[in-house]
């Protein structure tokens, strides 16, 4: 049969079709390819921080810092004597300076860098390759807050430490001394106290078995054996406590100790700087979840309750076995229960916060008016017998009260995204191990600083000028004109 023209044609046409056909699906088919390479070899998204978070931890680092400048200055200034007040204020104000500087040379990195279990390294020293656009990870997956304010949020932390110390020795160390000793116990117990417990990969790290336990191993000593810390009650607490009980000890008592009788010159003073203690506290706890949350707003419950009950605690046992409350009872029982609550403000629920302050205010009573006068020695301002005993209480009942039995948060699973199982004794180790490293490691550093400071520039001021006050003969001036 003839092929004619419009055979052709149709021939022509149908093969044009089917090539144009298989053109646009091969060029689907590559596309689709192409989508997939472009999908795989996208940058990964820069993680951002949240307006509202970075405006709360500001705000909260100015509260750290209220606590100190003037909240601790003040508290401690009221309860020495009139001639001895200045030379606390400047011991809190300069020791705040110095280790704001020693945070940015070295002390972050030390503290917050991977290094191994007890310390970290010089990556970070002089603030070295932080950014505006640096992020510190926070407990949230996904959720981060720019390093710089993380560095200075934690810069509060490491000043108000050492400053802690002060009131152990009040009225009777050199200045000279007092900023040498601060000097060392800071990078030798401060900085691998605050690894220890505190350094971890951050909870993106852990999105498997594998990867979590990775991510462990690199994690600081106490952090791997499952201390809870939320704000700081062994590094911070228990950490000058036991600093204070060592350096009272080896300094010795004041002179008149015991024979004279040596009050407070303002307990005015002591209630304002208590207050300001009080209301800072709040950057202090709530700030150290690093966001805006539920759980921030659990913390303030739990700070503002249990500090309330030791308040009461102390005031009601101060009531029952001496027949009259002091104001000074009142404010003590306060910094009582905020140094309780602070290890646990995270995971115990508000009725356990209130049993925790009912205790420390009980037994913080107890540790300054019985165990010091035991013990025999002295104390200044019972830094021991409030901060370390407090620090104790609050970092073991973290164990009881984060129990989800007793209205706790337990502890959260960061691989399963869901609150573990719990399990109390298997805790109470975990913050035996954070309570006994702290108590040792601190105690054996500021041993040997203290004997190191003596030999260099001597620690305790001469008896006459003791006798004179610290203030016209270490500063040259006196906080009252007469």
């Amino acid at each position: 049969m003839p092929f004619d023209s419009t055979d052709r044609a149709k021939t022509m046409i149908r093969i044009l079709s089917q090539f144009l056909f298989l053109s646009i699906l091969c060029s689907g088919f590559s596309g689709l390819a192409l989508g997939e390479e472009m999908a795989v070899a996208a940058p990964v998204p820069v993680p951002t921080a949240d307006k509202g978070d970075v405006a709360w931890m500001i705000m909260a680092t100015v509260l750290v810092t209220l606590m100190v400048i003037p909240g601790l200055a003040l508290f401690y200034g009221g309860m020495v004597r009139a001639k001895n007040m200045l030379s606390v204020l400047m011991q809190v104000f300069v020791i705040f300076s110095l280790m704001a500087l020693l945070w940015a040379l070295y002390g972050y990195s030390l503290a917050f860098t991977e290094g191994n279990a007890f310390i970290g390294g010089f990556s970070k020293a002089f603030l070295k390759g932080i950014t505006p656009e640096s992020m510190a990870a926070t407990f949230s997956k996904g959720v981060y807050v720019p390093e710089y304010i993380y560095v200075v949020f934690q810069l509060t932390f490491a000043a108000i430490t050492p400053a802690l110390i002060v009131g152990a020795f009040a009225e009777r160390m050199k200045f000279s001394a007092v900023l040498l000793f601060m000097l060392i116990w800071f990078t030798f117990s401060y900085l691998p106290m605050a690894h220890m417990v505190w350094y971890w990969a951050g909870p993106d790290a852990y999105t498997d078995a594998r990867a979590a336990e990775a991510a462990a191993a690199t994690a600081g000593f106490l952090f791997q054996k499952g201390a809870l810390d939320f704000a700081g009650g062994t590094v911070v607490h228990i950490n000058a406590g036991m600093a204070g009980l060592v350096a009272c000890l080896l300094i010795g008592k004041r002179i008149g100790y015991g024979k004279e009788f040596i009050a407070p010159h303002s307990v005015t003073m002591t209630m304002i700087g208590a207050s300001l203690l009080w209301v800072g506290w709040f950057g202090f706890n709530v700030g150290s979840n690093l966001e805006a949350n539920g759980l921030s707003a659990l913390v303030f419950v739990n700070t503002m309750l249990a500090t309330a009950m030791a308040t009461l605690a102390w005031t009601g046992a101060e009531w029952l076995v001496r027949g009259k409350p002091s104001m000074l009872g009142g404010a003590s029982g306060a910094v009582a229960g905020l140094v309780a609550i602070t290890p646990a403000c995270g995971t115990a629920g508000p009725m356990g916060s209130i049993a925790l302050g009912l205790i420390a205010g009980a037994a913080c009573f107890w540790a300054v008016t019985r165990l010091k006068h035991l013990m025999g020695y002295d104390d200044s301002l019972d830094v021991f017998g409030v901060h370390g005993v407090g620090g104790i209480i609050g970092a073991l009942g973290t164990a009881v009260f984060a129990s989800p039995a007793l209205g706790g948060t337990g502890v959260y699973d960061y691989v399963a995204n869901a609150v573990a199982a719990y399990d109390m004794v298997a805790q109470l180790t975990s913050q035996a191990w954070g309570v006994g490293t702290a108590v040792v490691w601190s105690g054996i550093v500021s041993y040997v600083a203290l004997r190191i400071v003596d030999m260099l520039v001597g620690v305790r001021v001469s008896e006459e000028t003791e006798r004179q006050g610290l203030d016209i003969n270490e500063h040259g001036e006196t906080a009252y004109h007469l």
